[in-house]
């Protein structure tokens, strides 16, 4: 079998082997969805929090806890696993925002902002900034577009990537991304024209 063929069915596959008790499987299954969480809690912390946090920190404990718990996962599509996951990473960052804002009580009207604004985000991702201009990933039919979208992200240079996610995804102006890039507008404007076609050609390359 092709490995472009094989990549497309693993979410499924995998899926099916972690629910017979196949540790292994299931945390290679869990591993295609770290840059997805990880773009997902970035965003987070920099829109509640404006403090520098390892999003990586966050996505590990959610996945500590999606082994723990996968028992009661009752999915059986990837899209509903990608939903459940969203929702553990929601109850780990509305810990890590009481901590910083020093409450220790649960909010549950926090958890549902979160939940809805991770929500947003993860629609905005699956709008696909460019990969609409792009041709038709045949990964998409398998795997979830913002998914394979956050994965093409993390193999841009990190200047390109951060233009990119502050401008779409943070919805900075060209101003405030070069504010908080310390550039100037101009050389921010380049790396983000360079950073969308770069993405435009991994995500041909994905088809």
């Amino acid at each position: 079998m092709p490995t472009s063929v094989r990549n497309n069915l693993e979410p499924d596959v995998l899926l099916r082997h972690a629910r017979t008790g196949d540790g292994s499987a299931l945390g290679r299954l869990l591993e295609l969805y770290r840059n997805y969480l990880k773009l997902l809690a970035r965003l987070q912390i920099d829109r509640r929090l404006q403090v520098k946090l390892d999003a990586s920190d966050v996505v590990q404990e959610t996945f500590l806890e999606a082994h723990r718990d996968f028992g009661q996962f009752r999915g059986t599509t990837e899209g509903e696993l990608v939903s459940w996951l969203r929702q553990i990473l929601v109850t780990n960052l509305a810990n890590l925002v009481r901590h910083y804002r020093g409450t220790q009580r649960r909010d549950i009207r926090l958890e549902r902002e979160l939940a809805a604004e991770l929500d947003e985000s993860s629609r905005a991702l699956d709008h696909g900034l460019v990969a609409r201009q792009s041709s038709p990933s045949q990964q998409a039919a398998y795997h979830e577009q913002a998914v394979l979208l956050a994965d093409a992200l993390g193999q841009l240079p990190e200047d390109y990537r951060e233009a990119v996610i502050l401008r779409h995804l943070e919805g900075l102006s060209f101003a405030e991304v070069a504010e908080r890039m310390e550039r100037t507008v101009d050389s921010v404007k380049k790396l983000w024209a360079r950073g969308l076609a770069r993405l435009r050609g991994v995500l041909g390359g994905a088809s």
